[in-house]
């Protein structure tokens, strides 16, 4: 379990983790950083059912992510701690590219 999975309680399989690493990786890449955080933390109440939204949308994704890493965030994001993961993740990111510059 890495140390997010570990500080948040969440049980994360590797398809998952892969997955978030690369939306994070995507969001960061193009400065959206901010935008990502604000919607997830607003979309925090709502988790489980934004995660049933997010498998209705999966034919529209596969540009974006492939269907499997697009259901592996989907059901991340059922748990109510799988938020905090995502978040945790991208800051983590964030700070990487930050001090890297």
């Amino acid at each position: 379990m890495s140390n997010e999975a570990h500080a948040t309680g969440v049980e994360v399989t590797d398809a998952q983790r892969a997955a978030v690493e690369r939306v994070a990786r995507f969001v960061v890449r193009f400065g959206l950083t901010v935008p990502a955080i604000l919607a997830l933390e607003s979309l925090r109440p709502l988790s489980f059912v934004g995660s049933q939204f997010m498998y209705l949308l999966s034919p529209a994704v596969t540009t974006f992510l492939s269907p499997r890493d697009w259901d592996a965030m989907a059901g991340l994001l059922e748990q109510r701690s799988g938020i905090e993961y995502v978040l945790r993740v991208i800051e983590q990111l964030d700070r990487q590219e930050q001090t890297a510059a």
